[in-house]
């Protein structure tokens, strides 16, 4: 197995069908990060002002557009428990601030317990070579549910196709 697709895997692992958010219409990055704290603090139990203060802080420390409509925005979260990955494709693609200078409308938001461990480290590393991939981001915009944008992150491998199963 290529050592990314195990990253493919940890994401999926981490990644619930209820944490993903098709077609989330906000106007910016704030309106994005305070969404994302409403969603955590009614499914997670997460104070939505620290989840937004954690991101807000770390987006001005540099941006995580990451290029080609991609954003992964993270956070180290003390009293957080487990790693939580949620995923966002956007109505209408916002300004990042990305390298490339490109809009996002693909979103992968990684928090992480402070103290954290390297695996968060993988995960983005591996998120970023995941949505390198055109025929990836292609397929994802072509997800009409949860359940199915799970599935993709799941069973993707490296040759741009989809695994038989996954056994992870």
């Amino acid at each position: 197995m290529h050592p990314h697709n195990s990253t493919l895997n940890d994401i999926a692992r981490y990644l619930s069908s209820e944490d993903i958010w098709l077609d989330l219409r906000v106007a910016d990055k704030r309106e994005l990060f305070e969404a994302i704290g409403r969603y955590l603090e009614r499914e997670h139990g997460l104070s939505p002002d620290l989840v937004v203060t954690a991101l807000s802080r770390r987006e001005r420390a540099a941006s995580t557009g990451v290029g080609e409509g991609v954003a992964i925005p993270h956070a180290r979260l003390n009293g957080l428990e487990r790693i939580l990955v949620g995923y966002a494709r956007l109505a209408s693609p916002i300004a990042f601030d990305a390298a490339d200078g490109k809009p996002v409308s693909h979103v992968l938001v990684l928090l992480v317990p402070g103290p954290a461990t390297d695996e968060h480290l993988k995960i983005l590393a591996g998120a970023t070579h995941l949505f390198s991939d055109g025929r990836f981001r292609e397929r994802l915009e072509a997800c009409a549910g949860g359940d199915a944008v799970v599935s993709l992150f799941s069973t993707w491998n490296e040759g741009g196709r989809r695994t038989a199963k996954w056994t992870g």
